[in-house]
């Protein structure tokens, strides 16, 4: 029998720090565009239980549900251009989780890769760490503050950088598969598999230069979906639906 949100107890976590990878696509809940804020509060909620179980957590969000420097290179913006355009709308999303976690009495920090001092504290890798060890939520907004580079790669940098435990990847699926499941019936899912597996099979879990990153610091990778409540604590515990990634 699976346990409900209210059976978890602090003190059964796996991981004493982490990071959560999340992308601007689940922001947007049942939009087209833009930030959806019950998803955003149902998101939030999730972290705080799990912030509430003792957990070090910090946050690192995509910008798909605003701008894309992908598409925008596309349209025919500089590619630089392009990616700094990202970067600018990883803050807004940034600050919309933020805002959500303190209504919820969660003390939160957005840390920019680049300076925005108006709005949020620069990221400093000491001042983040600090912040982590006060219990309070560390959202890294900005990506890796380099055009060329993901938020994937940006949340393996942080974890890595951090000492996080575990990379989480929040996603629309449970775990990885070995084909698209809403495409394919007969797609497997994946328990396990080693950093390699995901290169030489091109799984699209991440950029290869996140899964390379979390390879050579050992930091293991966690796919699971952030659509049941309640899954980011049961993964905590090593329960729930994922796929591990991690050595062979």
């Amino acid at each position: 029998m699976s346990q409900t949100p209210s059976d978890i107890m602090p003190s059964q976590s796996q991981y004493k720090r982490v990071l959560l990878k999340l992308s601007g696509e689940a922001l947007m809940g049942k939009l087209d565009y833009g930030i959806d804020i019950e998803m955003v509060e149902r998101i939030c909620s999730e972290i705080k239980r799990v912030r509430d179980m003792g957990v070090q957590v910090s946050v690192v969000v995509g910008a798909g549900n605003i701008f894309r420097g992908v598409a925008g290179v596309a349209a025919g913006i500089d590619r630089t251009s392009a990616d700094y355009m990202g970067m600018l709308a990883t803050v807004m999303n940034s600050l919309a989780l933020q805002n959500s976690l303190e209504e919820m009495d969660v003390e939160t920090r957005v840390l920019s890769a680049f300076p925005i001092s108006t709005v949020c504290e620069p990221y400093i890798r000491r001042r983040a760490i600090r912040h982590l060890e006060k219990n309070r939520v560390v959202i890294c907004a900005a990506g890796t503050g380099n055009p060329y580079f993901t938020t994937d790669t940006a949340a393996a940098l942080r974890a890595a950088e951090i000492g996080c435990d575990c990379l989480l990847k929040g996603t629309q699926v449970n775990g990885v598969y070995s084909a698209d499941p809403k495409k394919d019936p007969n797609a497997v899912k994946y328990d396990t598999l080693s950093y390699m597996d995901v290169l030489k099979n091109d799984l699209k879990v991440m950029d290869a230069s996140a899964i390379s990153l979390a390879r050579e610091n050992n930091i293991p990778i966690v796919v699971f979906s952030l659509h049941e409540e309640g899954e980011f604590a049961r993964v905590m515990q090593g329960q729930g639906q994922f796929t591990k990634i991690c050595q062979e």
